[in-house]
């Protein structure tokens, strides 16, 4: 299975969200108890939704950081890696330099009153589960409607994700060619399809990949799936669709439902 490419948004962005995000709490519960399963019930979440943010992070690091391991006298595991062990050490001081910085200023009764609201919006979280480091390919101006032509980290050839953003919105962002950005995606909007020789070719644009874990369902089936260029994706399959861990998929995504977001 292809590991993500290395990317220039590297462990900054995978830490952009702390600390409102509980992703390195996660990460950091993992490395603890050897568990996937075991960090999601310390955290109180989903064992999926612990596997989401291990994938998240892994996104945005542009590098492994947890290796699962499967079967053994103890039933498999899951391992920090070197990299991830890094992220978690810079997370560390990033959270001892803030509890400096706030102390610092909590002398002064006018200044951190207004900044708090400030700094909390700099760490907004989103529901959007998916989120792709991407790099400008070109852009395509269409009277007041722009479509963006996004190359994900890691990829070759002729795939590009593209997003549908207006013309106002292009300029606010001042994007141009070359420029790193992330592609923000509900899950909901990604519909994941069996690999077949024309799927490829329809009217949605589609993504190559091979599903990784499956949650059956009766409204449709979550997959969750490794792209060709190695980075991680949630999507939804009809139910009962049959798919299986290690099954080639397509990922059809609507151009209008990629948001376009900058790294702060």
């Amino acid at each position: 299975m292809k590991k993500p490419a290395a990317t220039a948004l590297s462990f900054d962005s995978a830490l952009s969200h702390e600390p409102a995000d509980k992703r390195i709490e996660i990460l950091r519960l993992v490395a603890e108890s050897g568990s996937i399963s075991q960090a999601a019930r310390e955290a109180k979440v989903s064992y999926k939704a612990a596997w989401q943010a291990i994938d998240t992070l892994t996104n945005l690091a542009g590098v492994v950081l947890v290796e699962r391991t499967v079967g053994g006298a103890k039933g498999g595991g899951a391992s920090i890696t070197q990299a991830g062990q890094k992220l978690l050490s810079i997370a560390r001081l990033l959270d001892e330099t803030r509890s400096k910085v706030f102390a610092s200023f909590s002398s002064n009764e006018l200044l951190l009153p207004r900044a708090l609201p400030v700094l909390s919006n700099m760490s907004v979280r989103t529901s959007m589960r998916n989120q792709l480091p991407c790099k400008v390919e070109r852009i395509a101006v269409q009277g007041q409607v722009v479509r963006v032509y996004l190359r994900t980290a890691g990829s070759e050839g002729q795939a590009l994700l593209v997003s549908r953003i207006t013309r106002a919105s292009a300029e606010l962002l001042g994007l141009k060619k070359g420029q790193e950005v992330l592609a923000l995606c509900k899950a909901t909007a990604v519909r994941v399809i069996p690999f077949s020789a024309d799927a490829g070719v329809s009217n949605a644009q589609s993504l190559g990949g091979q599903a990784v874990r499956v949650s059956r369902g009766k409204a449709g089936d979550e997959v969750s799936l490794q792209l060709d260029a190695g980075l991680q994706l949630v999507g939804f399959a009809e139910a009962g669709s049959g798919l299986k861990a290690r099954a080639p998929v397509f990922a059809q995504v609507d151009e209008s439902a990629v948001v376009i977001a900058l790294a702060a």
